[in-house]
């Protein structure tokens, strides 16, 4: 294999997270471009773009990949549950990473590594156009030997199951680490009786992810929403900073309280 080459900052995310470096990123399941652009150009570090409770098609993905990507920011996109093929479509759009939800198993996992790495790890299709304009790699064969270390593939552990099958699903090759969602994982170790992300409950199994993902040197990652400096400090790499709903509200709220401040 070649050297590496020179990336962006919308291609540079998993080389600084393999690097040991961590990264506080932006989330929104809002479609209109504009308001990626915005969550790109504050002070975090990269943006998800959620396909699967957000309002983001495949259409509004295309808009929203590039505005990040125009921010010299990466865009990983969380897509629907099992909806494998759109994975790797948003690679082609220039996603620099892919959050797959309900992964169980390590039969789950090698699935989704068949449709976001190319052989021998797994079995993507070819048709990087964007993502190699976006990633400033203009040959083909130059793309092919890199694009698995380009790109993320992180497996969500989100129940008893994938809690479980922990070091079966970081074995796989071809997944670069996992993504934990405290609410579902509450919700699962609960038995449906409690949501809440801050569950006392939750500091063993959120451990136990961090440190198996360090055995296995690959990446751990969590949807940090208000909890983003403790999940950091748990030592999870790859952590959520609230989300879309969450920044207009904290921003009114901030502009009210200048307005009374100054005594309107």
């Amino acid at each position: 294999m070649t050297d590496a080459p020179v990336l962006s900052g919308a291609f540079s995310l998993a080389h600084r997270l393999r690097a040991g470096d961590g990264a506080f990123v932006g989330w929104t399941g809002f479609p209109d471009p504009v308001f990626a652009d915005a969550v790109a150009r504050s002070a975090l570090e990269g943006v998800v773009l959620d396909m699967q409770h957000g309002l983001i098609d495949s259409g509004a993905l295309v808009g929203a990949i590039a505005a990040i990507v125009a921010a010299d920011k990466p865009a990983i996109v969380r897509v629907p549950v099992e909806d494998f093929a759109m994975a790797s479509r948003a690679l082609d759009f220039g996603a620099a990473g892919i959050i797959a939800p309900m992964i169980n198993s390590a039969a789950d996992a090698r699935r989704f590594v068949q449709f976001v790495k190319y052989p021998p790890r797994g079995r993507r299709s070819w048709g990087p156009g964007r993502s190699m304009v976006f990633s400033g790699v203009t040959e083909g064969p130059e793309y092919l030997a890199h694009a698995d270390e380009l790109t993320l593939a992180l497996a969500m552990i989100e129940t008893r199951e994938g809690l479980d099958a922990l070091d079966d699903i970081l074995a796989v090759d071809g997944i670069d680490g996992v993504f934990v969602g405290p609410n579902d994982l509450c919700i699962a170790l609960t038995d449906g009786r409690m949501v809440d992300p801050e569950a006392a409950l939750l500091q063993e199994p959120l451990e136990r992810i961090v440190a198996a993902a360090k055995r296995a040197g690959k990446i751990s990652g969590v949807f940090g929403a208000r909890q983003a400096a403790r999940f950091r400090s748990l030592g999870f790499d790859f952590v959520t900073v609230g989300f879309d709903t969450g920044y207009v509200s904290a921003g009114i709220a901030a502009m009210l309280a200048g307005v009374g401040e100054a005594g309107y």
